[in-house]
């Protein structure tokens, strides 16, 4: 943070400078009734300033705070006691939710009735321009002053909201990886039983129903190659993989087939057999699509 006498090396303001601004202080107050109507004037013809000005007791002490705060911008001490009083000034504007640009439109405006005052009172070029300068100088340092708190405002809510963002993101994180740890052991679960499956169905053969047990073995070793292909997909994307949306169609059709060879067995109506068979080309049409909108994309990469 920066202190006072530094804001004022910046702007290279001196003590003649604070001098001269003490020596105008007199006739800034004697005109600060008249330049307060002038700049409320402009405040109430703005909308989004206007809303702040709507009860007459508010409007009657803001005028009050401004005016105080007019004879203090030549006060001629300007020390770190200012700095504060400014910071707590540009702080009660982000409070109310007054933006920063109607801060810097007022300031101008400000500016441009304390300049009119200064061509109204010193007609030698010489001696306005020497006043001229030194209150320009003050006025800009009051602008930054007052900016700043609305940057630091910013700055700490991106703070906070970063912050917060990056805890939700991580516990997201982990929650997501715990799910998906969750799904490989219960695919481990899934694939010990079409194991137990498939040995049942080769109980069947071996009790002589050939037909049956070798092409339910067939489907039940399907699903078991698939049930692979899904714990290895998941393993990569617990190791960073990419998510592949094939598997899970596969797994899809293969149940399918497995249900087809099942139905066939039972001799279903033609009507179950045209459905499931339909139902299988539409799949594997969807297969082909996403897997051609795969390999489009990795090119493109």
């Amino acid at each position: 943070m920066l202190t006072m006498q530094e804001v004022k090396n910046h702007y290279f303001f001196t003590d003649n400078d604070a001098g001269l601004l003490r020596d105008l202080q007199p006739l800034v107050r004697d005109n600060s009734s008249a330049l307060m109507d002038a700049f409320y004037d402009y405040l109430l013809k703005i909308p989004e300033t206007a809303k702040f000005l709507r009860n007459e007791q508010d409007l009657q002490k803001l005028k009050k705070t401004h005016s105080e705060w007019l004879i203090s911008v030549f006060c001629g001490t300007y020390d770190n006691e200012y700095l504060l009083t400014l910071q707590h000034i540009g702080q009660a504007h982000v409070r109310i939710g007054v933006s920063a640009h109607y801060v810097s439109a007022a300031m101008n405006v400000m500016r441009r009735h304390l300049i009119e005052m200064l061509q109204a009172n010193y007609p030698n070029i010489e001696d306005r321009r020497k006043y001229r300068i030194a209150m320009e100088k003050i006025l800009d340092i009051n602008l930054d002053i007052m900016s700043t708190s609305y940057q630091e405002e910013e700055l700490r809510r991106v703070f906070v909201s970063h912050r917060l963002e990056s805890k939700l993101i991580h516990a997201a994180e982990r929650f997501t990886y715990g799910l998906n740890l969750i799904l490989v052991l219960a695919l481990i679960g899934v694939s010990l039983s079409v194991v137990v499956l498939f040995l049942w169905d080769l109980v069947h053969i071996f009790q002589g129903d050939f037909e049956k047990g070798i092409l339910s073995a067939l489907g039940t070793l399907l699903i078991l190659w698939m049930m692979i292909e899904l714990m290895d997909n998941e393993i990569k994307t617990l190791k960073g993989g990419k998510f592949n949306i094939l598997i899970f169609i596969g797994v899809i059709i293969v149940a399918l087939i497995r249900e087809i060879l099942i139905s066939t067995l039972r001799h279903d109506v033609l009507n179950t057999q045209v459905f499931l068979a339909g139902t299988l080309l539409i799949l594997g049409i969807v297969y082909y699509l996403v897997a051609r909108s795969q390999v489009e994309r990795n090119h493109r990469d």
